[in-house]
């Protein structure tokens, strides 16, 4: 089986611009290309981990990737799979975040001399002059064709910023760079970015005479149709100071039963013969096959070491056993008022709610136990030497929590 029929095979090709030259480039191990990842937050989430994973498979096979840090295009934002305009960033937030990407990016890209290479986009973008820009560019791109793109069509009933607008010439514009600075002949990324990747190509092709291709990945969604990397309202981040190996391990540990085999198969790289055996399984043993994903994600993530310890602290936990390395929340003086702290306030200081409303629900519904013992009383309150030795918060079968004081 060749490269791409590998990808096509895990369900990761969503669209391609010429699906022989494509798979002819990658297989052969001659494709430079690229991925954006627009630096809005001080982390990467488990969403960029399927365009990670890509770029770690067509490294492996040759192909030499560019990770795009888009210093430059999150100061505008991308209007694609939004319903609102992206919150603006200053330059120093924006700095930190790209400095933060690059770190975790290293953990799964070799950027080692004549390897990978990472840029950052507003090397080049801040220093455009606009009206230089509209003249060099601006000819090559139909507004009747812009406001077509899905990008923008599901954005025009409820207002689509100017500033927003710009966005799709932005990313085309990454694209004539990269080709002509670096020779990049490939942009890839999820299928939500499929008519700013066209952008590309066609600016290349009528500015140098010359062709490009663009290939977007199916983005996976889980049973309640959010996008991956989202759980509860909350981001699953890859930086272990937000998101603790043991949490990431439990999210991925929980997935749907309907998406488990999938989820296996896109973002794992055990082999497909292997996988298609898992498939045939059922009932408990897809409780099994959530354990494998945990565990070879966590162990791509934060190691082998501290996967070991995150499938070992859900089995005891939920096994019923001792030890394990239980997620701890620890409380200060500063958490109890006039020497206590009631079980809603705790709830949410676990991160098991969003809110005292939400606690207040669960607990009415019958769905929070501290140590065992079924919560029924929203005013219900712990001194701090109640807490002493910890107690273990549970909402639902698996939210939990071990808070000490």
């Amino acid at each position: 089986m060749t490269l791409y029929e590998e990808l096509k095979a895990r369900g990761l090709v969503a669209q391609v611009s010429d699906e022989a030259e494509i798979s002819k480039m990658i297989n052969e191990g001659k494709a430079t290309f690229y991925i954006g990842f627009d630096c809005t937050a001080d982390s990467l989430t488990a969403g960029h981990f399927m365009a990670l994973t890509l770029m770690k498979r067509l490294q492996a096979a040759g192909n030499k990737p560019i990770a795009l840090i888009g210093g430059g295009t999150t100061m505008i934002g991308d209007p694609s799979g939004r319903t609102d305009m992206r919150k603006m960033l200053t330059r120093e937030d924006i700095d930190h975040n790209a400095a933060c990407f690059k770190r975790q990016m290293e953990k799964f890209i070799d950027f080692g001399p004549g390897k990978a290479i990472m840029v950052n986009n507003a090397d080049w973008l801040l220093d455009l002059n606009y009206v230089e820009l509209l003249r060099e560019v601006g000819t090559c791109f139909s507004v009747n064709n812009m406001l077509r793109a899905e990008c923008y069509k599901q954005r025009m009933e409820k207002g689509l910023s100017f500033f927003e607008f710009n966005y799709m010439i932005m990313q085309s514009y990454d694209f004539y760079y990269l080709y002509q600075k670096y020779g990049c002949t490939m942009e890839f990324g999820g299928d939500d970015q499929w008519s700013n990747m066209l952008g590309g190509t066609e600016l290349i092709r009528r500015k140098l005479g010359k062709d490009a291709y663009a290939m977007t990945i199916t983005l996976l969604t889980d049973s309640q149709g959010k996008k991956m990397g989202k759980t509860a309202g909350n981001a699953v981040w890859l930086d272990p100071e937000k998101t603790s190996p043991y949490d990431f391990y439990q999210y991925w540990r929980n997935v749907g039963d309907a998406d488990v085999i999938k989820c296996i198969r896109m973002l794992t790289f055990l082999p497909l013969d292997r996988i298609a055996e898992m498939e045939k399984w059922e009932g408990s043993r897809l409780n099994e096959a959530k354990e494998i994903l945990a565990y070879e994600l966590t162990k791509t993530v934060h190691g082998e070491e501290e996967a070991e310890k995150a499938k070992n602290a859900g089995k005891a936990l939920f096994g019923g056993g001792e030890g394990g390395d239980v997620p701890t929340l620890s409380l200060t003086d500063a958490d109890f008022t006039n020497g206590a702290i009631d079980v809603l306030t705790l709830l949410v200081k676990a991160g098991l709610v969003p809110s005292k409303s939400e606690a207040r629900r669960a607990v009415e519904q019958g769905g929070v136990t501290v140590d065992g013992e079924k919560i029924t009383d929203i005013k219900k309150t712990y001194a701090a030497s109640d807490l002493s030795e910890g107690k273990l918060i549970r909402r639902g079968k698996k939210s939990f929590m071990k808070v000490i004081a």
